[in-house]
């Protein structure tokens, strides 16, 4: 019996996922439970497992596409269950009755065309390994006739359309019937007026061109080819004087004017959606995708004010020092992040707004009475914010052991969903590559968001005297329907006071 495997929902929100790797193929024997594809969620990458027992009877998706939740992924052969038997069709009766072989395959891709166009937005079924073949080929898979099971194209396919594609071709020197009969030199692809004609006539000499070791010419036809921009080398020769190229002025007018209608065709190319010779055009999607949509939310819906300010911060380098070998016996890697966590929990329950949501259709400000602090963090494949809960229960190792942890799972793409989502407030350090001030943009919901600078050694005024002092430029930005300015002030003033004398944090 086949059974029909659809992309299950594998997060809250999640309408559809990135299929990032295939881990079997087609007649493999996979068990329950066992990792069948690894797709990308918007946050994370997760491991889809087999629901059955069974063999790969079809890969319905290829490496790199988008699958909507619902959508069928794979099917399977149950195992234990005979194969569905293919439906008796005319081409198995006439085989039987001794019909030629080529008719059923005509047949055969009749039907196939016909299934192919009642998929749904004319989607072609067609092997993983087919597909690869058929772009190292060159074959457009659209055009295969498929004779697998429901018109599916197979590696067979593909090279018997190669083939086909390759006798068809007209011999070398031969006029081609018409344009869709053979396709052009890729300097032809320019269909402007003249382009063509000058592009196909300096095509095939510039080998000569680049092989030559001198150029004759006369200097006027030099002066010429410096002001169209061109290398005299590379201009295409019409005449021989004493065994050597000569280039004509002629000669290098055709060759600035071929030069001319190929970079039009590269700008109508890039004008109309298709990549050019300088540019690359990546999929905007996954993390990259998330997190510009959540940045926009952002951004368009909460207005943002940003506050800037900066304490001396040596006695916390000092504190850190001292108990920095202790944790390391422990085997903890003890950074300033722990005490900004508690720092700001600190000030938190003094500023209760600035730990709290707007319900924008009860019209009610939400204030929370937990602290759950997401931490920014930078990887390979874009902004992910692990989720620390309950900061307020844990003490300095608790949380410099769990964020290493979460940390490490955001940077090599383990991390769950659950493990980065109900944040309350957010810390992002971009101090960690060198910046002092910013403006960091609120992960909405919620209200606030703190940014860490560069952490080192200014100068500072103490008392009439000017020192090298370690001091943390901050940046704060917070929603100004629910926080006024004054507000994010004295919180800012609290949270640098706690961090400039971190022995208050013992009193918390």
């Amino acid at each position: 019996m086949v059974h029909e495997f659809k992309l299950p929902d594998v997060g809250e929100g999640v309408a559809e996922g990135e299929l990032v790797s295939w881990q079997v193929e087609e007649g493999d024997t996979v068990t329950e439970d066992q990792a069948v594809a690894e797709v990308e969620t918007d946050k994370a990458i997760v491991e889809i497992p087999s629901p059955v027992n069974g063999t790969v009877r079809e890969l319905l998706a290829e490496e790199g596409e988008v699958v909507p939740v619902g959508n069928v992924l794979l099917t399977f052969n149950v195992e234990g269950e005979e194969e569905e038997p293919a439906e008796p069709t005319t081409e198995s009766a006439d085989s039987e009755e001794g019909t030629d072989s080529q008719e059923q395959v005509g047949e055969a891709d009749a039907s196939a065309d016909a299934e192919e166009t009642e998929t749904p937005e004319g989607r072609v079924f067609a092997a993983p390994s087919a597909r690869r073949l058929a772009r190292e080929l060159g074959v457009d898979i659209a055009s295969v006739d498929g004779t697998g099971p429901s018109g599916r194209v197979s590696e067979h396919d593909v090279r018997t359309a190669a083939e086909s594609a390759t006798e068809s071709e007209p011999e070398k020197g031969a006029e081609p019937e018409s344009e869709t009969e053979s396709e052009p030199e890729p300097a032809t692809e320019t269909e402007t007026a003249g382009g063509a004609a000058a592009a196909t006539t300096a095509a095939p000499t510039q080998v000569e061109a680049a092989e030559r070791k001198r150029t004759l010419a006369a200097p006027a036809t030099r002066r010429l080819a410096d002001e169209q921009g061109i290398d005299i080398n590379a201009v295409p020769s019409t005449e021989e004087r004493d065994g050597q190229a000569f280039v004509t002025p002629e000669a290098v007018r055709e060759y600035a004017e071929a030069q001319q209608h190929a970079q039009a065709a590269d700008t109508a190319a890039i004008a109309s959606g298709e990549t050019g010779p300088r540019e690359e055009r990546i999929p905007y999607r996954g993390i990259r995708r998330s997190i510009g949509k959540q940045m926009q939310k952002s951004k368009f819906t909460a207005p943002h004010v940003t506050h800037h300010d900066s304490i001396d911060v040596t006695e916390l380098v000092e504190t850190r020092a001292e108990l920095k070998e202790i944790a390391e016996e422990r085997g903890i890697k003890l950074t300033y992040m722990p005490f900004v966590l508690k720092a700001i929990v600190a000030a938190l329950k003094e500023y209760p707004y600035l730990n709290s949501a707007l319900d924008e259709e009860n019209e009610e400000i939400v204030v929370k009475n937990y602290y759950n602090i997401g931490i920014a963090v930078a990887t390979d494949d874009g902004l992910m914010v692990p989720v620390l809960k309950n900061v307020d229960e844990k003490d300095m190792l608790q949380l410099s052991s769990e964020m290493n942890e979460l940390v490490e799972k955001a940077r090599d793409r383990t991390i769950t969903r659950d493990e980065m989502q109900g944040g309350t407030f957010t810390i992002t350090n971009f101090g960690a590559i060198g910046g002092e001030y910013a403006t960091p943009i609120i992960n909405h919901p919620e209200v606030g968001i703190l940014g860490l600078g560069e952490l080192k050694k200014r100068p500072v005024v103490v008392g009439d005297d000017v020192e090298a002092r370690y001091t943390l430029p901050i940046s704060m930005s917070i929603d100004h329907r629910i926080i006024d300015g004054a507000v994010v002030a004295s919180f800012a003033n609290q949270l640098l006071e706690y961090l400039h004398n971190p022995r208050l944090l013992l009193l918390e």
